[in-house]
Parts: C-alpha cells; sequence; structure tokens
C-alpha cells in the first residue's frame, strides 16, 4: 500500500474526536454520526488490512518509522504481524457497533463520543505500536476516557468503580514502566521492540539485580502489569464492578478489546524479549489460568446479575487462554520436542482472545438491552420472557451457547485448542480445567431457564422486541461466531506463521534448562 494505513487506522477516531470538537453540543444527531464514520472507515481499513496481509510472509508488515525523541532514540514505529492483526480487526468491529449500542446516550453527549473515539485510538496504538515507548504511551492514552466514561456515564456506584480501576491499572502501569526503564539501559538504550527482541536475552543473561537472575525480576514486573489487564486471579477484583457500572457500550469494549491487551502484552513482550523465562514461569501460569477458569465459573454461578454473571464469565474464559500460553513449553527437548502441541496451545490462545471478545460483546449488549427496558438485571426477577420476546430469546441462546463452548460454535474450537496444546504437559491441570466446561453450562442454562422458561412475569407482559439498531449491533457478531466455529481456517491461516516463529523463538533462545 502506498499510504500509511497503519497510522491511519489509529489517527482517524482522533480527526473524528476534533471533528466532533466544532460541532455544538445541541446537534446530538450529528455527533452520533459522525463518530460512527470515524469508526466505520477504521473497520473498512481493517478489512482491506486484512485482505492484503501476506499470511506466509515471516515479521512484520506495513511497517512505518519515523524520528520522534532522537535524542533517547525513540520511534514512531508501527507494524502488524499475525499476532496483532485479529486485535486490529477486532478493536474497531467492536468499537463501531459500540457506538450504535451508545445511540441512546442522552447525557453529554459531545463529551461521552469524543472520550470514546480518543480511547478507540489508545487501544488501536497499543496493537501496532513497535517502540516500547510508544506502546507505553498508547496504554496510559487508553486510562483515561475508560476512567471518564465509567465514572460520568456509570451506574450509582460509578465514581467507585472508575477508581478502583484506574488505580489497578495505574498499579500495573508504573510497574510495567520500570520493567521498560530496565530493559532500556541493559540493552543498549533502544526503545524498539524488535531489537529488544533480538538482543534483550543475551543482554541480561547472567545478570543478577539483589541476588536474582534480571530476567526473573523483569518478567514478573511486566507480568503483573499485563495480568491485573487479563485480569488474572487475584488481581481480579477491580473487573466485575466496573463492568456492572459502565455502560453497556463501555462494558462492551472493556471485555471485547481491553481484557485481551493483557494476554497480547504478555505474548508480545514477555515472551518475545524474555523468553529464557517462559519455561520458569510456564506452570504457574497454567496453575493461575486454572484458578482463573474454576474460580471465575464458580463465581460466575452464584451472581444473582446479569451483567456481574457474564462479568465473571470473562474470567473464567481467559483462563483458557492462560493454558494454552503456558503449552508453548511443550516444545522443548525435555518435554519431548513437540512442537505441535506448542503450536496449538499458543494458537488456540489467540484465536480465545478473538473468540472471547465477539461472545462476550454479545453477552454484554444483551444484558443492556433488557436493562434498558426493565431498568434492573436481576437474573430471577423475570420469567418467561421468551413469550414476549422470542427474538432477543433466539440471539441470548447462541450468544449462552458460544459462552458455554458448544460445538460448531467458535468458543469451542479455541478451547479445545488450548487444551490439545497443554495436554502432553500440564496432564493434570488439563483435566481438573475441562470442570469449566460444566461450570459453563451450568450459570449459562441456569441463567437461561430463568429469564426465558416459566410464567411471564406480568410486569414485562408489554415489554417491547429487541430493535433493528440492536440486532444490526448483535448479528455480525453472531455470524462471526458461527463462521469460525465451523470454518476456523481463515483465522488460523492468519496467525499460523507467526505462532510457529514465536515457538521457536522461545525454544531456540529459551529453551535450555537451568539457564539461570
Amino acid at each position: 500500500m502506498d499510504f500509511n494505513i497503519l497510522s491511519l487506522l489509529i489517527w482517524l477516531p482522533i480527526i473524528g474526536m476534533v471533528a466532533i470538537a466544532f460541532i455544538p453540543r445541541e446537534q446530538e444527531e450529528v455527533i452520533k454520526i459522525v463518530a460512527a464514520v470515524a469508526t466505520g472507515l477504521q473497520l473498512f481499513l481493517a478489512i482491506l488490512l486484512w485482505m492484503q496481509f501476506d499470511k506466509t510472509a515471516i515479521g512484520f508488515q506495513f511497517t512505518e518509522k519515523y524520528t520522534w525523541i532522537p535524542s533517547f532514540n525513540i520511534f514512531y514505529t508501527l507494524g502488524v504481524d499475525g499476532l496483532s492483526l485479529p486485535m486490529v480487526i477486532l478493536t474497531p468491529l467492536l468499537s463501531f457497533l459500540a457506538i450504535f449500542v451508545s445511540w441512546n446516550i442522552k447525557r453529554a453527549v459531545k463529551g461521552y463520543f469524543a472520550l470514546f473515539l480518543l480511547l478507540d485510538t489508545g487501544m488501536m496504538g497499543v496493537f501496532l505500536a513497535l517502540d516500547f515507548f510508544l506502546f507505553y504511551v498508547f496504554w496510559e492514552v487508553m486510562l483515561l476516557p475508560m476512567y471518564f466514561l465509567i465514572g460520568m456515564w456509570g451506574g450509582p456506584q460509578r465514581v467507585y468503580a472508575a477508581i478502583k480501576f484506574f488505580l489497578f491499572t495505574l498499579v500495573g502501569s508504573v510497574l510495567m514502566l520500570i520493567a521498560i526503564l530496565a530493559l532500556y539501559f541493559t540493552c543498549g538504550q533502544t526503545f524498539d521492540m524488535v531489537t529488544l527482541m533480538q538482543t534483550a536475552p543475551e543482554a541480561l543473561s547472567g545478570v543478577l539485580w539483589w541476588g536474582v537472575s534480571a530476567i526473573k525480576v523483569i518478567w514478573i514486573l511486566l507480568f503483573i502489569g499485563f495480568a491485573i489487564k487479563v485480569p488474572v486471579f487475584p488481581l481480579h477484583t477491580w473487573l466485575p464492578l466496573a463492568h456492572v457500572e459502565a455502560p453497556t457500550a463501555i462494558s462492551v469494549i472493556l471485555a471485547g478489546v481491553l481484557l485481551k491487551m493483557g494476554v497480547y502484552g504478555m505474548l508480545r513482550v514477555n515472551y518475545g524479549m524474555l523468553p529464557e523465562a517462559v519455561w520458569w514461569f510456564a506452570g504457574a501460569l497454567a496453575v493461575l489460568g486454572l484458578i482463573n477458569v474454576l474460580w471465575g465459573g464458580l463465581a460466575a454461578l452464584a451472581q444473582k446479575d446479569l451483567k456481574k454473571m457474564v462479568a465473571y464469565s470473562s474470567i473464567n474464559h481467559l483462563g483458557y487462554a492462560l493454558m494454552g500460553m503456558a503449552a508453548v513449553i511443550a516444545a522443548l527437548e525435555v518435554n519431548g520436542g513437540n512442537y505441535a502441541a506448542a503450536e496449538a496451545g499458543l494458537s488456540g490462545a489467540v484465536f480465545q482472545m478473538f473468540n472471547h471478545g465477539t461472545i462476550s460483546a454479545m453477552l454484554f449488549i444483551l444484558a443492556g438491552v433488557v436493562y434498558d427496558r426493565a431498568h434492573h438485571r436481576e437474573i430471577a426477577g423475570f420469567g418467561g420472557l421468551a413469550k414476549q420476546m422470542p427474538v432477543y430469546a433466539g440471539v441470548t441462546a447462541i450468544a449462552f451457547f458460544a459462552g458455554l463452548g458448544l460445538p460448531s460454535l467458535s468458543g469451542f474450537i479455541s478451547e479445545f485448542m488450548c487444551f490439545v496444546g497443554a495436554f502432553p504437559v500440564f496432564r493434570t491441570i488439563v483435566i481438573i480445567g475441562t470442570l469449566g466446561i460444566l461450570i459453563n453450562a451450568a450459570y449459562f442454562l441456569r441463567a437461561y431457564q430463568k429469564i426465558f422458561f416459566g410464567q411471564l412475569n406480568k410486569k414485562y407482559a408489554d415489554m417491547p422486541e429487541i430493535n433493528g439498531r440492536e440486532l444490526f449491533t448483535l448479528i455480525p457478531l453472531a455470524v462471526i461466531t458461527f463462521i469460525f466455529g465451523v470454518y476456523p481456517a481463515p483465522f488460523l491461516n492468519i496467525i499460523k506463521v507467526t505462532i510457529s516463529g514465536l515457538v521457536e523463538h522461545v525454544v531456540t533462545l529459551g529453551g535450555m534448562v537451568g539457564v539461570f
């Protein structure tokens, strides 16, 4: 491509935000249309990028590099590969749909959509940045609009939820900043992420801080920073409240994109720059994944609020991704050099990121639909809605079955791949982890039965059916769920070369047991 498509993907929402700044606040419909156009064009560019992406090529594509702060070797560097491309497609898709989910926002419309577009830019920048300083800037840019979007447009406890989200994320950011500075000063004073992937393993080899391997220290700092975002137990406590109090569209973005930034960061940074520590931490990662699966599922089963149930299900589903990530050590010689299992696990983790993004977005939109009508989300407070809202009941059934991992829907494929990859090296953990599937079925089917079956609650005898705008936000996600559930090859082909390269990178540079 002759134009800088990656920069356009990042800055199109900012152009929309600037345009909104000049629109009188009374023209609310115009403001919404501008936001929809900005995110729609971004989605169009993402699809164009996907069509032009060479899935057989190794390394980053469509790269851009410009001098930014030369005295500190800081550059404006962008690139995309098979690891980032799925999120580069998912981010504008969910942002575009979330604009229409937000169409009923009535208070401070101008500020809401301007902040939303700023959030969009921050998220896209994280997935495209190849300079660690630039990566960190986008990571922090994302924090501020999310704080205000929850704190100003959320529910009754919105201020507390926003502060808790901000503080948890800020702690992770500070730890990440320490790790970035450590890498900068020990690896030739560069923030270039590709260079750090090549030089950090050797530069840090044998280096001790306080009698502990520097590689371990930096790995843990980065891991905690990213784990808060996933979130990994016990760093998850900010998530349920943030989801419950956030507006529906912000819950969609929070679950669909922001949580995936943590998994993406681990794969891009921890696995890419510190491969020696992968085998050392893989067992702990698998155990944490198992805890996420069981704790998130049991917590979801205990919930009475529909939105909180969906929030805890996110903790559960991303636990499978952690187990898949841990499977990369199957390729080490001490584990039989099983590259197929390692690639299956890692591919399953990336696929789970994408699939959970689409499924959780559906779930939160559906929770918002019923809340807009009933003004509550108590699961036991409905009953018999299938008679009153049959279309809504049908779409919810698709989302619930996708969430519980029904075969022929996308969630099953990615979870299965995570299990296949992890089983050769973490057999007991995988066997116990399959209980998560039963727990998933229990809380989704329990909720569906209480909401849609039985006698219709007389209070909702006149509840209107799901409307066209709401269906517009749900149908594309349902279609993607069906397509990748039946035919996942288009997605897996995109990530195959990158995942193979990442596995080889970890094995080559981190495969010697006893490196510490």
